[in-house]
């Protein structure tokens, strides 16, 4: 078992910045590729990122790239997700996600979640 929790959602202005945060317990940290989701109200829940248990691989949805940023600390076990020029349709619950294996991509069997925390980007 893997127990996810997230962090760092807020309310931002358009233009601005949040990190948000996803502390891993249980088994092994570096067994598991990470993932961000996302789902806005009315909306499927869509892929954002994702990096490999071996930090070096990492894959983006076209709507974010180059505006988020995901890395990985495995001293502390947890997934970050760096998000920058944030728009309105940037608002959405994100949910941090674990999968064994090596796939690491939206395709992956993603096993484990977090609760999600809150991310609204609005004037």
């Amino acid at each position: 078992q893997v127990q996810l929790v997230e962090t760092g959602g807020g309310l931002v202005q358009p233009g601005g910045s949040l990190r948000l945060s996803c502390a891993a317990s249980g088994r092994t940290f570096s067994s598991y590729n990470m993932g961000w989701f996302r789902q806005a109200p009315g909306k499927e829940r869509e892929f954002v990122a994702s990096i490999h248990l071996d930090g070096t691989r990492t894959y983006y949805a076209d709507s974010v790239k180059g505006r988020f940023t995901i890395f990985r600390d495995y001293a502390k076990n947890t997934v970050y997700l760096q998000m920058n020029s944030l728009k309105p349709d940037d608002t959405a619950t994100y949910y941090c996600a674990a999968a064994a294996g090596n796939q690491y991509g939206p395709s992956a069997r993603y096993d484990y979640w977090g609760q999600g925390t809150q991310v609204t980007v609005s004037s």
